[in-house]
């Protein structure tokens, strides 16, 4: 069954089939959530507030676009919209760029060879590259978080950007030269 099909048994009352979007596009809601907040349990919380918001808004989705792409842009505001209110974003670790999951440093030492010392300085590095991506504009960040953390390519995220191609991967190429720059000057600093 096609998300449209979905869609359309949700909105003539069959609204247990909502589950079967939920379901089907859950993962990359919260890959994207994650890829804003850095920590699971806002990014659960988060991804949870995203299926409420699309469902509440479901008879206002126009079919223009695939499903898909009209969450993403639900997930980018509420993810963008919640980064704003979060005071304390800089004090949680980010593993986002990197693909990897985020873990407290108590289980880094009790998975990990590496000793107490190693394991804060890759705990200010994650914060380091936290603030580095924090501090880009927010068209470069939402460029460059669908692209290296959900590895969506320029096509989809100038969907979703509703933007081309060519405005995407210059957005890319500018977030990549903008965190060098940063992380450099951080560099010097030390």
């Amino acid at each position: 069954m096609t998300d449209n099909e979905i869609i359309d048994l949700v909105l003539a009352g069959e609204r247990d089939k909502y589950r079967l979007l939920v379901e089907r596009h859950q993962q990359m809601v919260f890959r994207t959530c994650m890829g804003y907040l850095h920590n699971r349990d806002d990014a659960d919380d988060l991804t949870q507030e995203v299926f409420i918001q699309a469902y509440q808004s479901l008879s206002r989705f126009r079919k223009d676009s695939a499903f898909s792409t009209w969450l993403y842009r639900i997930t980018i505001n509420a993810s963008l919209n919640r980064t704003r209110r979060q005071a304390n974003f800089l004090k949680r670790g980010f593993d986002g760029l990197f693909g990897k999951q985020e873990q407290e440093i108590s289980d880094l030492i009790a998975d990990s060879g590496d000793n107490p010392e190693e394991l804060m300085i890759k705990e200010e590095h994650r914060k380091w590259i936290a603030q580095a991506l924090e501090s880009l504009p927010e068209n470069q960040r939402t460029a460059i978080v669908l692209s290296k953390y959900d590895e969506l390519p320029q096509k989809e995220i100038a969907e979703i950007m509703n933007t081309t191609e060519g405005a995407v991967e210059a957005l890319i190429q500018r977030a990549k030269a903008n965190l060098r720059v940063k992380l450099s000057a951080g560099i010097k600093k030390r």
